[in-house]
């Protein structure tokens, strides 16, 4: 069977329209329409009804879609492993939530080396969104994430967390902040709701942003106050820029990682998330002392 009928099928399950496949795929609507033939005929099943209502799938097509999803994610395996294979028994490809990059991604991918020496390691550096969606495309092997999305597919487990607190350059308390001058952080839907439940009065900012490194650059250009890691807030404090708002409680992120429901258990997988999962806690000991 050919991968791009799987895909195709899978790609109208979500739009329920031919002429929009067509256009994300950039083919003709002919073609998607012989595509969708095509695994009909395979199957033996009509898969989609088309009517004045639009495309619907048929009780053959709903059985399908797991099974394709599958398909699909053990088919972009079969086809990573084929094109890196050299020195090394196996590849992966990992995704790592901007915020931690910075300050986890050097020690953790140098603990996978040593753990893994015989694993070439590919790292993206995303958003949950964009991760949980290649996750469940067979794009990404795990991810360390914010926000899981219970996917079929996927198992989450929460590793840790990170302490994002409140620095200023121009208050010292949180009465004397004017939401003109708060940048607001949105790091995940999460920590917006803590946010708004601790600081009501400074959750309709006129700027926000969901990345600490855009957040630092506009304290530096604009000045004011925002929610950063405190890894970020301590170099900081140390350098002069900033001070702590001292009445301001922390908010705490949690940490999630990610992997296919199939490998949740795989030694390899184990030792990549147990590696960030000994950075975190670290990292937050220190913080406590």
């Amino acid at each position: 069977m050919q991968i791009e009928l799987v895909e195709t099928y899978l790609d109208l399950m979500e739009t329920r329209s031919f002429n929009r496949t067509a256009e994300r795929l950039n083919l003709t609507q002919s073609t998607v329409s012989h595509r969708v033939k095509s695994l009909e005929s395979v199957l033996g099943r009509p898969l989609f009804t088309r009517n004045k209502g639009g495309t619907q799938p048929t009780v053959a097509g709903l059985r399908f879609h797991d099974h394709a999803k599958a398909l699909q994610h053990q088919w972009h395996e079969a086809a990573r492993a084929v094109e890196t294979a050299g020195a090394y028994e196996r590849s992966m490809r990992l995704g790592l939530q901007h915020d931690l990059a910075a300050h986890f991604a050097g020690d953790w991918l140098a603990a996978v080396r040593r753990e893994l020496p015989a694993t070439s390691i590919y790292v993206e550096v995303d958003y949950s969104i964009q991760m949980n969606r290649d996750l469940a495309a067979g794009d990404l092997d795990l991810a360390i994430l914010y926000t899981p999305h219970y996917l079929p597919d996927l198992y989450y487990e929460q590793i840790g967390e990170v302490r994002y607190v409140l620095v200023s350059n121009k208050v010292d308390t949180v009465a004397e902040i004017r939401p003109e001058d708060y940048i607001q952080a949105v790091y995940s839907p999460a920590f917006d709701r803590l946010h708004r439940q601790a600081y009501p009065q400074l959750s309709s900012a006129p700027i926000a942003s969901g990345e600490t490194t855009a957040i630092l650059a506009l304290m530096t250009k604009l000045g004011g106050s925002a929610f950063i890691m405190e890894q970020d807030a301590q170099r900081l404090i140390d350098a002069g820029t900033v001070r702590r708002v001292q009445d301001a409680s922390p908010l705490l992120q949690a940490v999630y990682a990610a992997v296919n429901v199939r490998t949740r258990h795989a030694h390899q997988h184990r030792k990549i998330i147990t590696g960030l999962q000994s950075l975190l806690a670290a990292a937050a000991n220190q913080q406590s002392d």
